[in-house]
């Protein structure tokens, strides 16, 4: 196996995601910047999903909404993380983080009543 085969094998094959980033520098300053700040937020709270089919999805509304002169307001709405929360929630794989962090939530307050029965 060349290494380049094992490379694409173990983190994946980088092309989509370089034609995605390219697209996405393609798009109006405002739009890109958009784009990125949607980007990182995925990067850093996870998507759990299909990241391909995922961020060019993204830059396909983006640059439909560019085309049509869409503020971005109108695009995210006045809440971004519901936006992107929203739209991760479209794909099957990104769902599980929702999960996760429904699950944290719960057994956080469970334990916050159990800890305030203890102490009462």
């Amino acid at each position: 196996m060349l290494i380049s085969e094992f490379i694409a094998t173990v983190i994946g094959d980088k092309k989509p995601w370089r034609e995605y980033k390219a697209r996405v520098k393609q798009l109006p300053e405002s739009y890109r910047l958009a784009v990125d700040a949607l980007e990182r937020y995925l990067t850093y709270f996870g998507t759990g999903g299909d990241g391909t089919a995922m961020y060019a999805d993204l830059v396909d509304l983006f640059e439909q909404s560019a085309a049509n002169h869409t503020p971005i307001r109108h695009i995210v709405g006045e809440d971004p993380v519901e936006f992107i929360e929203a739209f991760v929630r479209n794909y099957p794989k990104g769902a599980w983080i929702l999960r996760e962090r429904e699950r944290l939530t719960l057994a956080i307050s469970r334990a916050a009543e159990a800890d305030s029965r203890q102490a009462g």
